[in-house]
C-alpha cells in the first residue's frame, strides 16, 4: 500500500529522519501521542511536548492492516515508509484542550488539528529520499549545523526561532544573546502558517540584510527550518528550544508570547512552563527575555527590567512586536524607524510580504 503525503506531512517525515525531533524517532503510536498530549513526556519518559502525527482519512485507514509496511511518497518520489503498528482516532476537541489549552477552532493551531484527517497511524518509520524545494539552499540538517558550528570555532551558540521579518526588538534580543556566546543561529521557520503571516522570500531577504549591515559576519548562521508553525505557545516554545538544542544549540531564546497567536495564552506563559524543568533534563539552557519596547523617555529599545516607564508612564512605552509591524505594513505604510530599520524596509519592499492562503 502507498499513501501520498502533503507538503507538510513530508518535512515531518524529513524531520524525524534527519534528527530534529529527537527523540521521536517515529510518526507516533496512539500509546506515545496519548502520553505526549497528557504529560508531555514519550512513555519512556523523555521530555516532548507536541504531537507528530501521520493523519489520514478514514477511507485509507480501513484500507491500512496492522503490521503493514507502507510506501510513503511525496511529488511522485518515494520518501519513506512506516510500519503500521498503531491505526487510531481520538477526540479531537479533547486533544486540542491538551495541546494549545483551548478547543476554539478560531485558534491557528486547533484549526489546523481540526481539518487534517482524522485517523493517525504510527510505527516504525523510515525516511529514504530527500526532495528538495525553492529553500533547500537556507536549510541544514542538525549535522550541518553542528559541523558549522564546530568549524567556526562556537563553542556556545545561542538559537533564535522567528516567524516574522526582523525588526527592532527582535535584534535587540538578538544582540543580547550574542554578548554571552560565541555564535547566533537565527532560524525562520518557513513552513505551513497561517494567512496573514510573512512570506520565507520576505524573512530571508530581511534578515540577509540584517546580517550583512549590522552583525559581524562570523558571529552569525542564518538557516530556515521548513516544518509546520503550530501556534501552541509555551508548548511550543519547548518544542523549539529541544529542536533546536538537536541542531546542536547550546542555549535558546524564549521571550515575550512564544509562538502565541491572538490573546489565547499570557505575555510570559512560556517562561512559565519551561521554568518547570531542569536545565540538565532539557538539555539546553534558556534565556529568559523579556519585552523589548521602545521608551520616548529612555530613547531606546529596553525592557521591564531596565526601564521605570513601563510602570510608571506608559505613554512613553511602545510595544514593538512582529504583529505590530505587521499591520503598519499592511495598512501600506512603513513603520517607524524606531521598530524596524530602513535598510530592512528598502530589502523587503520588492517582496511578496504575506501568506495570502493556507
Amino acid at each position: 500500500m502507498t499513501i501520498s503525503l502533503r507538503e507538510d506531512q513530508y518535512q515531518e517525515l524529513e524531520k524525524l529522519g534527519t534528527g530534529v525531533f529527537n527523540p521521536v524517532l517515529n510518526f507516533m503510536d496512539e500509546n506515545t501521542f496519548i502520553s505526549i498530549c497528557e504529560k508531555m513526556r514519550l512513555p519512556t519518559g523523555e521530555l516532548f511536548p507536541l504531537p507528530i502525527l501521520l493523519d489520514v482519512d478514514q477511507e485509507t485507514a480501513k484500507n491500512v492492516e496492522n503490521s503493514s509496511l507502507i510506501e510513503l511518497w511525496y511529488s511522485d518520489i518515494k520518501v519513506g515508509t512506516i510500519f503500521a503498528e498503531s491505526i487510531f482516532t481520538c477526540n479531537k476537541e479533547q486533544i486540542s484542550e491538551l495541546v494549545y489549552g483551548t478547543s476554539d477552532t478560531n485558534h491557528a493551531g486547533v484549526k489546523h488539528f481540526f481539518d487534517i484527517g482524522d485517523w493517525f497511524i504510527g510505527g516504525k518509520t523510515v525516511f529514504l529520499k530527500d526532495v528538495p524545494n525553492e529553500y533547500s539552499r537556507f536549510e541544514m540538517t542538525p549535522a550541518n549545523t553542528r559541523k558549522h558550528f564546530k568549524e567556526s570555532g562556537w563553542k556556545t551558540v545561542v538559537g533564535f526561532q522567528t516567524r516574522n521579518v526582523p525588526h527592532r526588538a527582535h535584534e535587540y534580543l538578538q544582540k543580547v544573546a550574542l554578548e554571552q556566546v560565541d555564535g547566533l543561529f537565527i532560524q525562520p521557520l518557513i513552513g505551513k502558517k497561517k494567512a496573514g503571516d510573512y512570506t520565507p522570500e520576505a524573512i530571508l531577504t530581511g534578515y540577509n540584510a540584517l546580517i550583512k549591515e549590522f552583525y559581524p559576519e562570523n558571529k552569525v548562521l542564518l538557516g530556515v527550518l521548513t516544518t509546520s508553525m503550530r501556534y501552541a505557545g509555551p508548548k511550543e516554545a519547548l518544542f523549539h528550544a529541544i529542536v533546536r538544542r538537536n541542531y546542536g544549540c547550546t542555549h535558546f531564546i524564549i521571550g515575550r508570547d512564544h509562538a502565541g497567536v491572538g490573546n489565547y495564552y499570557n505575555k510570559y506563559e512560556a517562561h512559565e512552563l519551561v521554568k518547570q524543568f531542569t536545565e540538565e533534563e532539557l538539555g539546553i539552557k534558556i534565556m529568559f527575555l523579556h519585552g523589548p519596547y521602545y521608551c520616548s523617555k529612555c530613547g531606546g529599545i529596553v525592557t521591564e527590567h531596565t526601564c521605570p516607564h513601563f510602570e510608571m508612564d506608559k505613554n512613553s512605552i511602545i510595544e514593538i512586536s512582529g504583529t505590530l509591524v505587521r499591520q503598519i505594513l499592511k495598512g501600506g505604510e512603513n513603520p517607524d524607524m524606531r521598530f524596524i530599520r530602513p535598510e530592512i524596509l528598502e530589502a523587503i519592499k520588492d517582496c511578496i510580504l504575506f501568506i495570502d492562503t493556507i
